[in-house]
């Protein structure tokens, strides 16, 4: 299968992406917003940066860029969509996913390592961990603090929809270990679709042995579980 990784002005981890995906063996190809998605799109990865300089808010401007309207319509006809750091963004603003990605509780932007308990195996995106898996990955982002309301909130819960929360080594969900005041500690939802997911932490940079760490991988595995077996 290709992805097709969409880059916008800003984008940063278009070239990781690809890169970490060809790692393993699913073909992967830059696509440049302004000339629309491929007319045999099997995938789509909407990568980390500061799309249109994160001005508005970050993700904003990116989202009523006439390509997410064909990543829209990709994603109701089942296609896979991921996105991660600034492509999560995109995907709240863009309404693939419920809830807001805002200002981190610290005012500053955070490049660390944090740990992430698996909440659901059985999604495309998580079928290569076990449920309450600990991942550690890496965060870069100074708005990755997930909003939601109260009523939407439990309608993830009711329909299991979080597919991450920020933890400690242990997978205790603490308050201490939530780096950016995320609400309820999520780190990654699905759309109304499996097939549609965003991530504030970044698997692409959690992939490649030569990293050091790899336990991103299985993440990516979502645009092709066939390649797990």
């Amino acid at each position: 299968m290709t992805v097709a990784v969409v880059q916008f002005g800003g984008s940063n981890c278009d070239r990781d992406g690809v890169r970490a995906l060809e790692h393993l063996g699913i073909g992967a190809e830059r696509v440049w917003h302004e000339d629309g998605l491929p007319d045999d799109v099997e995938g789509i990865l909407l990568p980390g940066g500061f799309s249109y300089g994160d001005y508005l808010r970050a993700g904003a401007m990116a989202a009523r860029a006439p390509v997410m309207q064909e990543v829209r319509a990709a994603a109701a006809e089942g296609v896979p969509v991921l996105g991660v750091c600034n492509g999560a963004q995109i995907g709240c603003e863009s309404s693939l996913t419920p809830g807001a990605f805002t200002t981190n509780e610290s005012a500053r932007f955070q490049c660390e390592h944090v740990y992430c308990r698996v909440e659901r195996a059985d999604t495309p995106w998580t079928a290569a961990y076990e449920k309450g898996e600990v991942l550690r990955l890496p965060i870069a982002h100074a708005e990755g603090r997930f909003e939601i309301s109260e009523k939407r909130y439990d309608e993830l819960e009711e329909t299991d929809r979080i597919l991450f929360r920020y933890c400690d080594a242990d997978g205790a969900v603490t308050d201490e270990a939530n780096p950016n005041g995320s609400t309820e500690n999520v780190a990654g939802v699905l759309g109304e679709r499996e097939t549609v997911a965003v991530l504030m932490p970044h698997p692409e940079r959690a992939t490649l042995p030569d990293l050091g760490l790899t336990d991103g991988a299985g993440v990516l595995y979502g645009f092709d579980p066939s390649l797990q077996s």
